[in-house]
């Protein structure tokens, strides 16, 4: 007969344990002496079991935003492991807030009450209060901050880059088209409403930028956890600034017709309108097609892209996703 299911006392007690062994070791620990170091880990049933346990745990701490620190033990020998926690990225130093910092705390916390980082912004409130400091709820009544993560990719690359874990996905090109990238995630910024994410393209040998809303599917990762370190001159906010809205304008005006009475954002910088039988096709002069591309494919079926191709396989790649993303899964 089956064990009865581990309680959230017995877990916590387990990862504390961990932490314990993890925190006072002067040098990493491989796998079999945490099993030994552990109490928790010598009662599993096998090897496997162990195994299962240990990473579910090593996850655990991480999302908890304890340093976990992956090195190799022998340099002879590449593919044994150890562990340990960094004390002093653990160690908290003394936390002396002015009123304002504590008011601009509560409110960050608060815009990520509604997104996919709401966890972790309690998380970090409670961590303050067991360091004495006084969160005041009142004095943020009537503000409602909202950050969203509505893209699908957001979670998955987010715990690789806290993990230093390398991802591959599909990346949509500016023409609608779709190819693998496989990347060292340095960076997560929020850009004028979207996230990017920023690392090093291995395949290209390069820094680069990527728009989270074109990862198309899964991202998966590859290889192991702490597999390199980020450039300490890196400054994501910088690099996506830079190129986030580059890009030259197209050689060609951009054709789109419009139903009656939609897309005024549109019809305001055209250069040319034809009224035809409820629709109006509108002319805009040089622009760029990945921005113009959001905003059509934004209009639904009020609007209709007519050229040049690059624009209209950019709606069309843009309404597939957004389709594709209503279905869910088959």
């Amino acid at each position: 007969m089956a064990g009865a299911a581990p309680t959230p006392a017995a877990k916590t007690e387990r990862l504390l344990n961990l932490v314990i062994a993890l925190l006072w070791t002067r040098r990493p620990l491989t796998k079999a002496h945490i099993r030994d170091a552990v109490p928790q880990y010598q009662q599993t049933a096998s090897i496997e079991a162990f195994d299962r346990m240990f990473e579910r745990d090593k996850d655990e701490l991480r999302d908890l935003g304890i340093p976990l620190v992956t090195e190799v033990i022998d340099p002879l020998f590449d593919d044994e492991l150890g562990y340990r926690i960094d004390r002093r990225e653990y160690a908290l130093p003394p936390v002396d807030l002015a009123p304002d910092e504590v008011t601009a705390l509560a409110l960050a916390a608060r815009a990520w009450s509604q997104a996919s980082l709401a966890g972790a912004a309690s998380m970090a409130l409670n961590k303050l209060r067991a360091a004495g400091v006084e969160i005041d709820e009142r004095s943020v009544v009537g503000i409602e901050p909202t950050i969203r993560t509505a893209e699908p990719a957001f979670d998955a690359v987010r715990a690789a880059l806290v993990a230093r874990q390398v991802v591959s996905f599909e990346y949509r090109k500016p023409d609608g088209s779709a190819a693998a990238r496989t990347v060292q995630p340095w960076g997560l910024t929020s850009w004028r409403g979207r996230w990017y994410l920023t690392g090093f393209d291995l395949d290209r040998g390069a820094e680069r930028v990527f728009r989270l809303g074109r990862v198309v599917g899964a991202v998966t990762t590859v290889g192991k956890p702490g597999a390199y370190a980020v450039p300490a001159d890196h400054r994501p906010r910088v690099l996506v600034a830079g190129v986030a809205d580059a890009g030259p304008p197209s050689e060609s005006p951009a054709v789109i017709r419009l139903r009656g009475g939609a897309g005024q954002t549109l019809r305001r910088r055209a250069v040319s309108e034809v009224d035809d039988a409820g629709w109006t096709t509108v002319t805009l002069a040089s622009t760029n097609l990945e921005r113009l591309a959001d905003e059509v494919a934004g209009f639904g079926p009020e609007a209709l892209a007519i050229s040049p191709p690059e624009l209209v396989a950019g709606v069309k790649a843009r309404l597939a996703g957004a389709l594709a993303a209503a279905a869910g899964p088959s």
